[in-house]
């Protein structure tokens, strides 16, 4: 499942990122790593997430979010 598709209110752990190397290795850097938890707060718009990730929010684009491939925090894919 892709994190754009999942609604607001329900957690996910991220199994994989595919982007372009330096936009992986920011995404790294804010804490989205393989394994990480993070749950969606709000969705705006088209596509933008406002996601709460160790602690911290912030906002990805439908174009980030369409790439990066997640599961049910609950263990289910």
């Amino acid at each position: 499942m892709l994190l754009k598709d999942i609604p607001a209110g329900q957690s996910c752990v991220v199994e994989r990122i595919d982007l372009p190397f330096q936009m992986e290795r920011r995404l790294q850097a804010l804490g989205m790593t393989r394994q990480a938890q993070l749950a969606v707060v709000h969705r705006k718009g088209k596509g933008i997430l406002i996601v709460k990730l160790r602690g911290t929010r912030f906002a990805l684009g439908y174009q980030v979010a369409r790439h990066i491939t997640v599961r049910a925090a609950g263990g289910a894919s």
